[in-house]
């Protein structure tokens, strides 16, 4: 009788521990299937989250195009497209190529003609709308070597005034050899050489906290402003009507000359003797 009373206690006892524990074990099971789920949440929203700084990028292939471009081009050599400075490792060349600066407040698209007021909203535009045209099959993101380049001083001339730190300045340093060793090697003929050596003075001298070297001491190339040209063409227009004015006014002066020694000339005939 004892056995079967305790018989039935524990089959009871095994019943309530078996209900109670049946909703721990399903939010268990939810908060698990929630956990698997979330990553691939993520993921799909962040799909067309690039992490490579346009703006930096921009920097990066503004100093190339102005401190170096100009020496390579009077060498005629050819960067290799494995060298990291080539235009075709920059994961935005095709939509800055596509980026119209029409007006002061005017920007256009050259993918679909949409214009905005400023460049910013362009870029986003880019973000958003053409996201598709961008080669991202590579890690090819020019805003990587901008340490090496001195983007902060494109960026912000009041970087210079900032604290060096000498672990920065030596990673700069030898990523700056790197770029110089792979994309100019000495082996490869005195143009190759030659552009080996400007670059470490153009960029790679500069990253050290002395202070005594300066970057872009090779000089860089010169921008042609829309101002530059607006005061040209005026001179142009100019000096053509100045020796107009010159002429005509000689020419008046002779023929006003002319106009009175005829009139004296009459004059002398008129007189009575």
């Amino acid at each position: 009788m004892k056995m079967r009373i305790w018989l039935e206690r524990a089959v009871v006892f095994l019943f309530l521990c078996l209900a109670f524990s049946s909703p721990t074990l399903q939010l268990d099971q939810d908060f698990k299937d929630s956990a698997a789920a979330r990553p691939l949440k993520q993921v799909e929203e962040n799909v067309h989250e690039v992490h490579c700084s346009r703006e930096r990028s921009r920097a990066a292939w503004q100093i190339i195009e102005e401190y170096l471009m100009p020496f390579v081009e009077k060498e005629r050599y050819q960067i290799s497209p494995t060298c990291r400075l080539h235009p075709d490792n920059d994961l935005y060349r095709d939509q800055e190529q596509h980026k119209f600066h029409l007006d002061v407040n005017e920007w256009q698209c050259g993918y679909c003609k949409k214009k905005f007021y400023e460049e910013k909203y362009l870029d986003k535009h880019f973000d958003n709308r053409h996201y598709d045209l961008l080669n991202v099959s590579n890690s090819r993101c020019l805003a990587d070597i901008c340490g090496a380049l001195h983007c902060d001083l494109m960026l912000d001339s009041t970087v210079r005034k900032t604290k060096c730190n000498p672990a920065a300045a030596a990673r700069n340093q030898h990523l700056c050899e790197s770029l110089a060793n792979s994309c100019f090697p000495v082996i490869e003929g005195p143009s190759a050489s030659r552009l080996h050596e400007i670059f470490l003075r153009q960029f790679c001298d500069a990253h050290t906290c002395t202070g005594n070297r300066k970057p872009f001491s090779k000089g860089h190339r010169k921008r042609t402003s829309i101002t530059y040209i607006a005061i040209s063409l005026l001179i142009l227009m100019t000096v053509p009507l100045f020796y107009v004015f010159v002429y005509l006014y000689q020419r008046g002066i002779k023929r006003g000359s002319q106009e009175l020694k005829r009139i004296s000339r009459n004059e002398r005939k008129k007189k009575p003797y």
